[in-house]
């Protein structure tokens, strides 16, 4: 009996331990899950890494040359998106090697596609930041608040018709949902896509780690 005892015991208090540590720390689990998800999408990554991180015309911000790019996938009529701004500025301010790109996925409806075609032709204008930065002050997209911010970027406040604006929409969308997106925000950093808005320390952390396995 003893016998029996001792050979099951190590599955058994193995088993517990495990058990009791995830209790105590459920953080594994959620470390586990996106360990799973960073694996899932390795192959997509590899494929098409340098479409994700190249920018469309100039939705970009941050280094010329950088060490670490940070892709956001994002709608301006997007809450989370909203709320997730000033950590993408703040990281920006920081780290002087990092590039954030700004991937239009307009998903909430026809103004969400209304100002992502307005973002895409400032972009092509050379003035994605001026139109970037007014619209998320103005608001959540309308013709006011795209108005508003088409004068600060000194266009047109109509979505111009333009194949190739249309094009990168559409390649977002494929990219997107290659990556598993089921909304936005959605953050690539490095090998790491994090489906859902994140906190600042989140992103940093996803900085630095790309920074080291660069």
């Amino acid at each position: 009996m003893a016998a029996l005892l001792l050979f099951a015991a190590p599955q058994l208090i193995g088993g517990r331990i495990v058990r009791a540590g995830m209790m105590a720390d459920p953080q594994i689990l959620v470390d586990a899950g996106q360990a799973l998800r960073d694996q899932q999408y390795q192959p997509v990554l590899a494929q098409h890494r340098a479409e994700i991180e190249t920018p469309f015309g100039t939705s970009w911000k941050g280094a010329s040359k950088p060490d670490v790019t940070l892709v956001e996938f994002f709608d301006y009529a997007c809450p989370y998106c909203k709320a997730s701004n000033p950590a993408l500025e703040q990281l920006l301010q920081e780290d002087k090697g990092l590039r954030v790109v700004y991937r239009e996925l307009p998903i909430l409806g026809p103004e969400s596609v209304n100002a992502a075609r307005l973002s895409l032709a400032a972009s092509k204008a050379g003035r994605f930041v001026q139109f970037h930065d007014a619209l998320w002050a103005a608001g959540r997209p309308s013709p006011e608040t795209l108005a508003t911010a088409s004068d600060a970027a000194g266009l047109a406040s109509q979505p111009p018709a333009s194949a190739d604006i249309e094009a990168e929409l559409k390649k977002n969308f494929q990219l997107a949902g290659q990556l598993g997106a089921t909304g936005t925000p959605l953050f690539v950093i490095g090998d790491r896509v994090f489906n859902s808005a994140v906190s600042y320390e989140e992103l940093k952390k996803a900085v630095a780690d790309a920074r080291t396995k660069a």
